[in-house]
């Protein structure tokens, strides 16, 4: 975790790969590359420019730019006061990753050598030996490349060409024929849509290679489908509407638990520790389901290992989020081939139970506005629902049904908050209260067949604070707290909030108690209602169970592992035993 201004990005990160299928020549760690043949051990080094510039600094594979550049001192902490700001010009620059090395091994070997990038973020062009091998331009996809008549005993030189996200994401919608609705050019970039910036989380467009690259000899051999329980997602019209609950191994489940974003800015700074910390204290309170947001990424594997060990199911989104996605073929070929890499890498963990094609965009088509707000024509509004039908409800299922027999819903919730239905049928987003600024008290009303988000904001520990602002900012009109609120309207709704609940205040510190007595006397009412609710009600997840950066938000743990009095309600309610009527 990180300590005082040191942000926690730097922590290293091993990653220990088992492959039985084919033997690994090396693989690429983070400071440098340690690893062994049968004849030999190598020894590599990455390093990394700006391009144009002949001044090369040392790198850490996996890895991201903005981290490196951090390490040499050539950016302030961006998770300090308010330097997030002072760092956007990374991600509009284009940098160069290089590395050398020997191949102490038969080269006239009759085995394929493929040289493997787990994940690249996000637009590059690889070259080994001065020789284009290809382009990059999904960071959800495994990159392979084949270099058995490139690689030499000495001296092989591997160079990563990293762009401008913006650059070229702006070029590929204007040049787009149909205005797709997006805040900003972030649905034409298969790149971790939070990091565009989101109502919790600052803009930082990572570059970088974020994910260990590897070199191997020999055909790889398709990954067997691990045993899993059976599970199947009950959604069957009754006299109230159309139920949605989960049965593992024929059992009717309640699922109690929460909603998962990446737990940083800087993806390859995760440790396992920090993973294990915050899983470890999701099931010592009582969480039995983490939904992986659409927002973020699919996660590390070390993610789902501990969620099998420990027990907690996973709803898996797809990485699709809040807008419409392009429907052209170099499109979906790029996003069919992201979806078997991943579903293949992720379907032997026992703990997921559903794959959901996307967050909130079927809500979001028919309630927030679009077709207004966008000026879209009848004839664009047609094609635009049509080409969305055809990709999440058609093509993607059946794509997954191929790779996986664990059930699929093409987007959460169905129907938007502000329907009546929604209460009735299927899962529900419930954002009445904070976005609609209804009364606390209207969670004990408004109970849906699965309650999959709902949440209230408040303000981390004192002592989380003081790891990113200094003491002169510890007030409500500080620029620096400010910039740690993502929220367009974050504060006023929270103070609306407090004074509507009589919760009072006379200095910083108490305001910090009555944001977080706020937050938890409103997740205290709203996941009690929805468990004795059971089983009209078969699940309850809160909005959202960490932080990607430090932050003022809806977290239950911030950014540093600390666990706001929220998080103790939930533990005290989740424990208990379920009445079901």
């Amino acid at each position: 975790m990180a300590l005082g201004r040191t942000v926690g990005c730097l922590e290293n990160c091993r990653y220990h790969i088992s492959m039985p299928i084919y033997k690994i020549i090396f693989i690429f760690f983070c400071y440098c590359c340690f690893a062994s043949t049968s004849q030999a051990t190598i020894k590599m080094h990455w390093r990394f420019c700006k391009e144009g510039s002949t001044q090369y600094f040392s790198a850490q594979v996996p890895g991201t730019v903005q981290q490196d550049l951090l390490r040499h001192h050539k950016i302030p902490n961006p998770y300090w006061s308010t330097n997030v700001d002072s760092i956007q010009w990374v991600g509009k620059t284009n940098w160069i990753y290089q590395t050398q090395f020997d191949y102490p091994v038969q080269v006239h070997t009759k085995k394929r050598i493929q040289l493997i990038f787990e994940g690249i973020d996000t637009y590059a062009a690889i070259y080994f030996n001065n020789i284009l091998l290809g382009t990059a331009d999904n960071m959800f996809r495994t990159w392979k490349f084949d270099i058995s008549k490139l690689v030499k005993l000495q001296n092989n030189v591997l160079k990563v060409v990293l762009y401008n996200v913006d650059q070229r994401a702006d070029s590929i919608a204007k040049q787009y024929p149909t205005v797709l609705p997006c805040e900003n050019t972030r649905n034409f970039v298969r790149k971790a849509q939070y990091q565009f910036g989101w109502d919790f989380a600052p803009r930082i467009l990572t570059l970088g290679i974020w994910k260990p690259v590897t070199i191997v000899e020999g055909e790889e051999k398709e990954q067997v489908i691990a045993k899993h329980p059976k599970v199947a997602l009950i959604q069957q019209a009754d006299s109230i509407g159309s139920s949605f609950y989960f049965k593992i191994n024929k059992q009717a489940v309640f699922m109690k638990g929460a909603n998962w974003v990446p737990a940083d800015m800087f993806l390859p700074a995760i440790s396992h520790d920090r993973y294990r910390h915050l899983l470890v204290a999701a099931k010592q309170a009582g969480v039995n389901m983490l939904r992986v947001w659409g927002g973020g990424i699919y996660e590390q594997d070390i993610f789902y290992q501990l969620c099998d060990s420990l027990g907690i199911y996973v709803w898996q989104d797809l990485m699709f989020a809040g807008a419409m996605y392009p429907s052209d073929s170099s499109f979906k070929q790029s996003v069919f081939a992201e979806l078997k890499d991943n579903i293949k890498r992720l379907r032997k963990y026992q703990c997921i139970v559903l794959w959901c094609g996307n967050n909130e965009i079927d809500e979001a088509w028919h309630n927030w506005g679009w077709t207004k707000s966008y000026q879209l024509s009848d004839a664009s509004k047609k094609e635009l629902w049509n080409a969305y039908q055809l990709f999440f409800e058609k093509e993607i299922p059946a794509l997954i049904h191929q790779l996986d027999d664990r059930p699929y819903i093409a987007s959460s919730p169905k129907i938007g908050w502000g329907n009546d239905t929604s209460e009735y049928t299927g899962d529900m987003h419930y954002w009445g209260v904070w976005w609609g600024m209804e009364p606390i008290s209207t969670y004990a009303k408004k109970v849906p067949r699965f309650m999959s988000e709902y949440g209230m904001q408040s303000v981390p520990n004192k002592k989380s604070l003081i790891k990113f602002l200094s003491n002169k900012d510890l007030h409500l009109a500080a620029p620096a707290l400010l910039a740690h609120q993502k929220h367009a309207t974050g504060f006023a709704t929270i103070n609306a909030y407090l004074k509507q609940e009589n919760l009072t205040y006379s200095s910083f510190d108490t305001y910090i108690q009555a944001t977080q007595q706020l937050q938890s006397k409103a997740v205290a009412l709203a996941a009690t209602t929805q468990l004795y609710a059971a089983p009209y009600c078969m699940g309850s997840l809160v909005w959202q169970w960490n932080d990607c950066w430090p932050a003022i938000s809806w977290s239950i743990i911030d950014y540093y592992g600390a666990k706001k009095k929220a998080y103790y309600t939930l533990k005290r309610i989740y424990n208990k035993p379920i009445k079901t009527k």
